[in-house]
């Protein structure tokens, strides 16, 4: 702990030196899994990440004590140590614990346990004022919960104490077909109600061929049965491998070892790495697949998305719904996007008003979450109508979207959604009135884009060089090829005590 307390102490001083200069800051944390185009500055943040270590793990209480940088794969593969596993592990390997706490975070297991940061039991967290404090759901309630979803903005989470389960080796996975939406929603909430799952999720490959998975922990295989892995080059993706059941449905049980169900979107994320393939005109098969498979994996995936600025090209969002819309929301996705896979995954939520900007604070005690990844129209401002197509219809349909995305609300329309109120009253409370709001964290602005593009020949040349294809494509592959720091932009250095 000196280790940490050294770390949090100079992270501490920094935060009190922009509240008395009443100066905005952002948090580094050195990787990121966000979709957001980054706005940081060597002169505007607060680096905090060397808090990536996991302190401890207690057998007995099943908890550990992690710093909030800690990946998911290196916090399971320290939990596993112990015969132990996190309540809810987030599909990408490098999705963070802090990430995941001030995120929203759901998986396969968020049918039974909520979001991951119901998962946590107290965060250690450096308030605007440079003050270390300590917050659980007994402890000053307001900050932990408004944190959990506050997306950094109302200080910085340093340390958490996350809940654990028993750990097998194995998940067995059944694949349960179907024909539509409300056969899914009947299986999801056949499956929810049968205590020995533990993992619960689905995939939409049309509207007429649904696949719903279900997973059970279990230490023994039955007498001749297969093992089935996701996680090497050699490996199927997840997606294709479940694809294939429904065109030939015989054998409809896989045992999966524990970690590779856990990371088994990893490559090629969950379905989106095939939209590489399209953009480069190359094949999409298995042999290509295994040999571009080093760029393949989301770590990589995420860095050359951010690098060449692609990421504006796609659709890339989450939206739950609750059960009964969600064959409205289907055949709307159906009418206007068109693309599929899309990812479910069931969401139990948290009956409460304390936590003013999460998904989950509904009067319905689950939503479904789709997933909805796709190519976008050419133009930027039709991509930036269809995402607003869809927010409208997520609010119309008494839903919310996660806020890791891109966010296209005016800034009216996303506080009718959100609870400013109790928002605004979190941040005066915890001196953070001076740092940026949510909303400035995750909205996008085309218009102000659009005037730097056209008051600056530089970035009007910029703009038009980065038009031709495959510029921006072979960019960012060769900037996740040489790997290293692409998140701060150049200026000041920060200053160091």
């Amino acid at each position: 702990m000196e280790r940490h307390d050294a770390a949090v102490a100079i992270i501490a001083a920094n935060i009190r030196e922009f509240f008395d200069r009443q100066q905005p800051f952002r948090i580094y944390h050195g990787s990121t899994n966000s979709t957001r185009q980054s706005m940081y500055r060597q002169d505007n943040i607060v680096d905090t990440s060397t808090l990536m270590n996991i302190l401890r793990v207690d057998k007995e209480k099943k908890t550990v004590l992690v710093e909030p940088n800690v990946p998911m794969d290196k916090l399971v593969a320290e939990t596993i140590k112990h015969e132990l596993v996190p309540l809810v592990v987030m599909e990408f390997p490098g999705i963070t614990v802090g990430g995941g706490f001030s995120g929203t975070s759901g998986e396969s297991s968020s049918f039974r346990y909520g979001s991951f940061d119901r998962t946590v039991n107290w965060i250690e967290m450096v308030i605007p004022n440079g003050e270390k404090v300590t917050a659980s759901a007994t402890n000053r309630a307001d900050l932990f919960w408004g944190a959990a979803s506050a997306c950094g903005t109302l200080g910085v989470v340093t340390l958490l104490e996350v809940q654990l389960m028993e750990a097998k080796k194995y998940v067995q996975l059944t694949y349960h077909l179907g024909s539509s939406i409300q056969e899914a929603i009947q299986k999801i909430e056949e499956e929810t109600d049968d205590i020995s799952n533990d993992y619960l999720d689905g995939i939409i490959f049309a509207k007429d061929q649904i696949v719903i998975c279900s997973g059970r922990l279990t230490n023994s295989l039955p007498e001749g049965a297969s093992i089935n892995r996701f996680t090497r080059a050699q490996d199927p993706w997840f997606y294709i491998h479940a694809e294939r059941k429904i065109r030939d449905p015989i054998e409809l049980v896989d045992y999966v070892p524990l970690v590779d169900y856990l990371f088994r979107y990893d490559r090629g994320a969950f379905w989106v790495g095939k939209y590489s393939f399209a953009y480069f005109i190359t094949p999409f098969n298995r042999v290509t697949r295994y040999l571009l498979d080093g760029f393949l994996r989301t770590r990589e995936m995420y860095h050359a998305f951010h690098q060449s600025g692609l990421s504006k090209e796609y659709i890339v969002q989450d939206a739950g719904v609750p059960y009964q819309a969600s064959d409205e929301f289907l055949t709307w996705l159906h009418d206007n996007f068109g693309f599929y896979p899309l990812w479910l995954c069931p969401l139990r939520q948290r009956q409460s008003t304390d936590t003013p900007l999460d998904l989950l604070d509904g009067k319905d005690e689950y939503l479904l979450n789709f997933g909805v990844w796709g190519p976008g129209p050419k133009r930027h401002r039709e991509i930036v109508e269809r995402n607003r197509k869809l927010e409208r219809k997520v609010q119309e349909l008494r839903g919310k979207k996660c806020l890791y995305a891109h966010t296209f609300y005016p800034e009216e329309e996303f506080w009718s959604i959100y609870d400013r109120k109790t928002y605004d009253a979190l941040r005066e409370r915890y001196h953070a009135t001076h740092l940026p709001t949510v909303y400035d964290k995750v909205k996008v602005d085309l218009d102000a884009e659009e005037q730097v593009i056209r008051t600056s020949r530089k970035a009007w040349l910029g703009a038009l060089f980065w038009s031709i294809w495959p510029l921006r494509g072979v960019y960012g592959v060769l900037r996740a090829w040489m790997g290293g720091d692409y998140l701060i932009q150049k200026g000041k250095p920060q200053k160091k005590i």
